[in-house]
């Protein structure tokens, strides 16, 4: 994460966005989105993470979240750890991946250029949270989101795209269950 951007407000409700390296598109495929929900699920279910909205998009993600220990920073590195050794083996594991060799590569490239990184990298390590402290900043943050995937061409209405809590908020069963602001 970018020292000059922290989780201020422990207690806070926050938005962020974080993307893999180099903006590669990694999340086309219905077992890569799976896995970030499920990792997603997983912080909601056993490690506090209160999940108000997300979008998964084909190379990032947008959350807000707050974090019922108090320790956001903590939670999201632990989410993005997890899930940054999770993809990199689904990537590596999978026959039917053509790009596999390119994104691996790209993934490495990354991680040497990097001095906290082991071998790759998988998510880009910023995050810049931005602490939501009032209704106007909520729902500006919260229709972003949800259009995210509208202003990119990939649906018409933001309801209709999977990976996203706009879903929840239309009335419908998404992906992952989100408490609704």
């Amino acid at each position: 994460m970018s020292r000059k951007y922290k989780f201020h407000n422990k207690e806070g409700l926050y938005f962020v966005s974080f993307a893999t390296v180099y903006w590669i598109d990694v999340f086309v495929r219905n077992q890569y989105f799976s896995a970030i929900t499920e990792s997603l699920e997983y912080c909601c279910q056993n490690k506090g993470m209160c999940l108000f909205a997300y979008c998964i998009m084909p190379s990032h993600v947008h959350l807000i979240f707050n974090d019922a220990n108090s320790n956001p920073g903590k939670l999201l590195k632990e989410f993005k750890v997890y899930s940054s050794k999770q993809m990199q083996k689904l990537i590596e594991e999978n026959p039917q991946e053509s790009r596999k060799e390119w994104m691996l590569w790209m993934m490495q490239r990354a991680g040497n250029l990097n001095s906290n990184v082991k071998n790759r990298q998988f998510w880009q390590q910023n995050n810049h949270p931005i602490e939501l402290w009032s209704n106007k900043v909520i729902n500006e943050k919260l229709n972003y989101i949800h259009n995210n995937p509208v202003e990119a061409g990939f649906v018409e209405k933001a309801h209709h795209w999977n990976y996203s809590s706009a879903k929840n908020y239309a009335g419908e069963k998404g992906q992952i269950d989100v408490h609704l602001l």
